[in-house]
């Protein structure tokens, strides 16, 4: 007899699958075994919804597990980056007598505009960025070290190092405690 086709219909239905049999104990009889009043039967309905399995902690990021941002589906970061972008490009061809502001300001918005993007994603544990954000401390630090004292340009220099260090530390561990344990997802 040869095989039959799989997209042909048997003509047969499938019958649902049946509850599980109970086995009683011989020696109970049959009416013990039958509680009289259904409504003591039942166990009462779970309120909790079922939990779906997580997933072990990867070090790809997926683009469904990226956060979204309180403003969602206004592209706020996007906009403000191609603002920023425009601005940059029109002091550098030097339109008007306002070039420097133009230039200033363009790297303002794109930079704020990655600051937010950055920090929202490494404290959601979708992506480490760690030596960025540390660089920015070390950044603010030495800026207002530059201006407030009279030290050596050598010492503000070596006191950035210590805080993009400290700082880095403590962002590489907030990303790990976020992530349970990866240090790292690209």
């Amino acid at each position: 007899m040869g095989r039959r086709s799989r997209k042909r219909s048997t003509g047969r239905t499938i019958a649902a699958p049946r509850e599980p049999v109970v086995a009683r104990d011989a020696a109970t009889p049959r009416d013990a075994a039958t509680p009289r009043d259904p409504a003591a039967s039942r166990e009462p309905a779970a309120t909790t919804p079922p939990r779906t399995p997580q997933r072990p902690p990867s070090r790809r990021a997926r683009l469904e597990d990226a956060p979204p941002a309180p403003w969602s589906p206004f592209p706020l970061v996007e906009l403000t980056i191609l603002f920023g972008i425009v601005l940059l490009v029109l002091g550098a061809i030097g339109v008007a007598d306002r070039r420097g502001l133009f230039l200033i300001c363009g790297i303002a918005l794109v930079y704020l505009a990655t600051l937010e993007l950055s920090l929202r994603e490494h404290f959601s544990g979708y992506r480490s960025h760690s030596a960025l954000l540390a660089g920015v401390a070390a950044v603010v630090a030495g800026a207002i070290l530059w201006k407030a004292t009279p030290w050596p340009l050598e010492l503000n220099a070596g006191i950035g190092l210590v805080v993009f260090a400290a700082a880095f530390l403590g962002l590489r561990a907030a990303f790990r405690r976020r992530t349970g344990g990866i240090g790292f997802r690209a």
